[in-house]
């Protein structure tokens, strides 16, 4: 039957505790139930400690991501090796008694090395028992709320069976929690603005593997921060056009273009220069001195909407690799922004090329793959493969700093002091005596005019107080006032002709060398009184697109037109780039700047500040026990009139009561045992056990064991002599001595110990259904755990 043949076939050897595996004939017509379980008692005799076999994950991942596929090793360190071995996941906790206990599925790579156990189908064993040295096998992971899982191998060595509940044999990973992601409801206020550095450590040192010489490169670094509704990339996603474009061609202008169509998703676009070559030492000062400038870098902001940052940039030359974040969360649980972001990156795969090597020729892939990180077990051709498996050496390393914050930070405990301090050197320093110990906002830019005509009106601006170091020394006010007059009343304004927008520079009139370029602009409005404009609407400009026109100088292309303005009112920033069409042939490093950054000035900001009330008292918590939420409101004081406002005004955050109590779960009892005696009076056992200890004041845990008494039949005297010859006589059995107890199964709690005694002989005169072995149960270990 196909239940003998995965016996037969199962690697252990035949020893005692081997025999406890074996179900009795009753059972093997059934469907197996229990099998699984059985195997992992039948490994009880355990070799601990052993370091010659090791399980391991693509990845060496800390935690799983639901739904996602991993490949899973069992390697043997040489000289060592295994004839046959089994791997099950199971879920935290559980024993392997019932189908649920399993989770997420394994998948066959080879079916000439590896297939599914007949008797116990989660789990995965050899197909024909032989000298090896690894297997390989998919995992994909169980759906989201399955919990922890273990991941665990058994080897067969000789006749040595190694199954180890710590250690290199078995793996735990833990379901990604809301620790490993985005914030979906970032609670801080106000906004924040970070610096982004990017440090380059790929080089011939680190990976000497078929390392790319001469063209080794990063190419532009393109990114945002942006909300969660937005993702440029993640791993198990699959590569948009504009990935694709990076990934393949190193060219970021697609994936600008998808960037900027995601509208209120984006705040800011993060984009840095290409690196030629790519080694770039983490060490600042000694990168300034090898590669003439410093490492690539950006400013970027991020508010309670758009409180994540993502960016990537191309391995150079790759078929399709990169390094990156994806979802970078700068939003903590305690209402602020983080600090400080330091991240060693590894090179993933775009999914888009089938190609191995770095200069492999381009082989498009047909169905798409998904992204996903490289391993050192991908190809033995790949530069960063390892026979023996284990984490690549990352190629970079990122870092990400808080530079400053505006407006008004919610979080009730500042982070630290050295954050105060960093946060005030960035506001702006204003002519007043306001005292040391009183830390202010900056001020918020100026409301419109109260005054609509050339009357004379008000307009007013405010800051909040943030902290009060000395409470004896009062702090100044917090709102400002000063005259002014509605708008066309000043000499400024006297103009009516109004003119466009400059339209975008003409091309340079040389590809190389100084040339010229132009723009105009149109007139939009003419004075009433009918005269001219006397603005000029031409402007020309000297241009150079390369410096130098030796066959040794850098080709570069022309510059690309300037960003929108960085402030939608007031003092704001712009740049635009450029990108290197050839290095130069002599190998040296190209001097072009290939970004230019400059100020623009918007419209005066006619922002209204709202007057509010104070915050209301904090209201009760929603809930008696656990986690919940409270909620306070404030009014607007404001008249209408001046504009809408779009404060909150109210406030929810979470609040934490006392842990509800949690009463103690318990599994259901055992059968009755058979009665402890074969005559007179004896007893009989059943057990459960403690499935969840009791916390927080929950209800204690009852009994896990309960006897009961029992009465076969009265003993007689002389009843070992009259048994003995009631054997031989009645049954025709001899039967050997009783065996020792097996040890308890488990080492508190209650278990369970049994002992046998077998059919040494049978007779002629013996019936089947009478002449059998005999078993004993008793309990043991039933102190509490």
């Amino acid at each position: 039957t196909n239940t003998q043949r995965s016996f037969l076939s199962w690697p252990f050897p035949r020893t005692s505790a081997l025999l406890l595996s074996l179900p009795d004939p009753s059972e093997r017509a059934g469907k197996g139930d229990g099998y699984c379980s059985r195997i992992l008692r039948a490994q009880s005799n355990r070799k601990e400690g052993n370091s010659e076999f090791r399980l391991r994950v693509e990845g060496d991942p800390e935690s799983y991501q639901p739904g996602s596929t991993y490949r899973v090793t069992l390697i043997a360190s040489s000289p060592s090796y295994f004839r046959g071995f089994t791997l099950i996941a199971l879920k935290e906790g559980a024993e392997g008694d019932r189908e649920e206990d399993y989770t997420g599925n394994f998948q066959i790579i080879d079916e000439e090395e590896t297939q599914f156990m007949t008797n116990c189908p989660p789990a995965v064993t050899e197909s024909t028992p032989r000298r090896r040295t690894s297997i390989q096998v998919f995992w994909t992971a169980p759906p989201s709320g399955s919990g922890c899982v273990s991941i665990k191998a058994s080897i067969v060595q000789k006749r040595i069976i190694n199954f180890q509940d710590e250690g290199s044999l078995t793996k735990r990973m833990c379901e990604k929690d809301a620790t490993d992601k985005p914030l979906l409801s970032c609670c801080a206020c106000g906004t924040a603005k970070y610096r982004v550095t990017f440090y380059g450590n790929w080089s011939e040192k680190s990976h000497p593997k078929d390392y790319p010489r001469r063209a080794n490169h990063w190419s532009a670094i393109i990114g945002a921060s942006h909300s969660e509704k937005y993702v440029l990339w993640e791993y198990g996603g699959f590569a948009s056009d504009g990935i694709k474009q990076i990934a393949e061609l190193g060219s970021p202008v697609k994936m600008e273009e998808e960037i900027r169509q995601k509208g209120d998703d984006v705040l800011t676009v993060i984009k840095m220069k290409a690196q030629w070559p790519a080694w770039q030492p983490l060490n600042t000062s000694f990168s300034l001195s090898l590669s003439g400038g410093p490492p690539p870098s950006a400013e970027f902001s991020v508010d309670q909407s758009r409180h994540l940052m993502s960016f990537l940039t191309m391995l150079g030359p790759s078929p399709d690799w990169n390094v990156g974040l994806s979802a970078e969360d700068l939003c903590t649980k305690e209402c602020g922004w983080v600090q400080r972001v330091v991240q060693d990156l590894i090179p993933w795969d775009a999914g888009t090329d089938s190609g191995v090597t770095y200069e492999s020729p381009n082989k498009p892939i047909v169905t798409q793959d998904k992204i996903r990180p490289l391993t050192s077990l991908d190809h033995p051709q790949s530069p960063f493969y390892d026979p023996e498996g284990g984490a690549i050496t990352p190629v970079a390393r990122v870092i990400v700093e808080r530079i400053a914050r505006k407006g008004e930070q919610c979080n009730i405990v500042p982070d630290n002091v050295d954050d105060i301090v960093a946060d005030i050197a960035q506001e702006e320093k204003e002519e007043d005596d306001t005292p040391e110990t009183c830390i202010y906002s900056n001020w918020s830019p100026w409301s419109a005019c109260s005054s609509a005509t050339c009357e004379k009106g008000k307009r007013m601006r405010q800051r909040m107080l943030k902290a009060q170091l000395d409470l004896s020394v009062p702090c100044p006010h917090t709102q400002d006032f000063e005259p002014c007059m509605g708008p066309g009343c000043s000499d400024e304004d006297a103009s009516t002709c109004m003119l466009s927008e400059w339209i975008s520079w003409s091309p340079c009139s040389l590809t190389c060398g100084m040339g010229t370029r132009s723009r105009e602009r149109y007139v939009k409005q003419f004075p009433d009184d009918g005269s001219v404009c006397t603005q000029p609407t031409e402007d020309t400009e000297n241009c150079v697109v390369n410096e130098e026109c030796s066959p040794s100088s850098c080709l570069v292309t022309e510059w690309g037109e300037w960003d929108v303005c960085s402030a939608t009112c007031g003092l704001g920033m712009k740049r635009r780039e450029r990108m290197v069409k050839m290095p130069p042939a002599d190998g040296s490093i190209c001097g072009a700047e290939v970004l230019e950054v400059v100020k623009c000035m918007m419209p005066e900001c006619h922002t209204i500040p709202c007057m509010l009330t104070p915050w209301s008292d904090w209201s009760d918590c929603s809930v008696t026990c656990g986690k919940g939420s409270r909620t306070r409101q404030r009014m607007l004081k404001s008249s209408v009139e001046l504009g809408e406002c779009t404060e909150d005004l109210e406030q929810v955050e979470k609040c934490m009561l006392p842990e509800c109590p949690i009463d103690c779960v318990m599994s259901d009892w055992t059968e009755w045992s058979e009665c402890n005696k074969s005559c007179g009076k004896g007893h009989t056992i059943r057990t459960r056990m403690v499935k969840l200890e009791p916390q927080f004041g929950g209800d204690p845990c009852a009994e896990t064991i309960q006897r009961k008494k029992c009465k076969i039949r009265k003993c007689n005297r002389g009843q070992e002599l009259q048994l003995s010859l009631f054997l031989f006589l009645s049954l025709g059995c001899k039967m050997r001595p009783w065996s020792s107890w097996t040890e308890c199964t488990k080492l508190c709690g209650g278990g369970i110990q049994e002992r046998l005694m077998t059919v040494k002989q049978r007779f002629k005169t013996a019936q089947l259904s009478s002449c059998k072995d005999r078993k004993e149960i008793r309990a043991c270990n039933v102190h509490p755990c």
